[in-house]
């Protein structure tokens, strides 16, 4: 079995490049949304406490199965962890055997980016050359990346509540070329911006970005908002956008539209990749991305990541699973017993 360690996959994105991946998985996600109605469509399994949530994210196309476990603790931080930790499998359905093992932390942020990325190249404004974001934690990074890699943008407005968090920001992106402005408030930053992206991490019903903030025609990428009493957008904004969600069961439950009756009108975004729905349906109106993180988009970074290291330095064997030599004498791999 292929294992991928948190090392290994630090070194893989370094020496590609990180915006060389996130285009690239941008990609690999299109034509699995495309194929969206072969993957099996479950919502995630949760386990919900007081200070965060525990989550197994499973799905097949029938050939290959992959599941992601994953948490959300807010409160991490103060202990020195991450609000995200994450690790996934791929397996062999004919078989049932993994085939691959990962850390996604990193592949997480990488999938969300790239799928945040993917929504926009479907729904921004064109020529959009600014985006704000609210919010400047761990994802911020890879959003910024990926959008610059789909859309060109390299001007960014930011503010967020941590002064450290702004500073960690501007250190890691300012060599990378983008020209960044650090914003005092949510309505400043988002002034005039084509390009919005929300990425809070509290768990509560928090309203960061209001419906008068907004540029007409701007398109919203709404990340923070990720489960049950956790969301960041006015509401107001939902009834004058067009919403567009990864699985509407879901997100519903989890995502910013849990502010809105059940059958409030959203698109899921792989009828609009494929032609079937418009993804904006006036140049004025606002567009929301709901994203609340799905696990097709897993399976394919599961799957990129594991065609992109194979037989390269940054994989090795794991013996994780047992294969005796006699599949029917498990019992013989310890060994001679030793008498009584």
């Amino acid at each position: 079995m292929q294992f991928l360690s948190v090392r290994n996959a630090a070194r893989w994105v370094t020496a590609t490049g990180p915006e060389t991946v996130l285009a690239g998985l941008v990609d690999a996600l299109e034509r699995d949304v495309r194929r969206w109605p072969e993957f099996e469509r479950t919502p995630r399994l949760a386990a919900h406490s007081d200070v965060g949530v525990i989550e197994l994210m499973p799905t097949t196309d029938g050939d290959q199965y992959a599941f992601k476990y994953v948490n959300g603790h807010p409160g991490n931080p103060a202990h020195g962890l991450p609000t995200v930790a994450a690790f996934g499998v791929l397996a062999d359905v004919r078989t049932g055997y993994p085939t691959f093992l990962a850390e996604m932390t990193l592949l997480t942020a990488l999938r969300t980016a790239a799928t945040s990325a993917l929504a926009a190249r479907w729904l921004a404004p064109p020529g959009v050359d600014v985006m704000a974001m609210v919010g400047t934690g761990s994802q911020a990074e890879f959003q910024a990346l990926a959008m610059r890699s789909q859309l060109g943008v390299r001007r960014l407005r930011v503010v967020d509540v941590d002064p450290r968090a702004v500073e960690k920001f501007v250190r890691n992106l300012a060599p990378l070329g983008f020209e960044v402005e650090v914003c005092a408030s949510v309505a400043e930053a988002v002034r005039g911006a084509g390009l919005v992206t929300t990425c809070t991490a509290d768990k509560q019903n928090a309203t960061v970005l209001h419906l008068e903030d907004l540029t007409p025609g701007a398109h919203v990428n709404a990340i923070g908002g990720d489960c049950p009493g956790k969301t960041e957008l006015d509401p107001r904004i939902l009834d004058h956008a067009d919403v567009v969600v990864e699985h509407a069961p879901q997100t519903r439950v989890e995502g910013e539209v849990q502010q809105r009756p059940a059958d409030f009108p959203v698109t899921e975004l792989w009828r609009v990749v494929r032609g079937e729905r418009p993804g904006r349906t006036s140049p004025t109106r606002t567009t929301v991305f709901d994203s609340v993180g799905f696990a097709i988009e897993d399976f394919c970074v599961l799957v990129h990541a594991r065609d992109a290291v194979r037989g390269t330095p940054f994989v090795e064997d794991v013996d994780l699973v047992a294969t005796p030599e006699d599949p029917k004498d498990l019992f013989g791999m310890l060994g001679a017993p030793l008498p009584v």
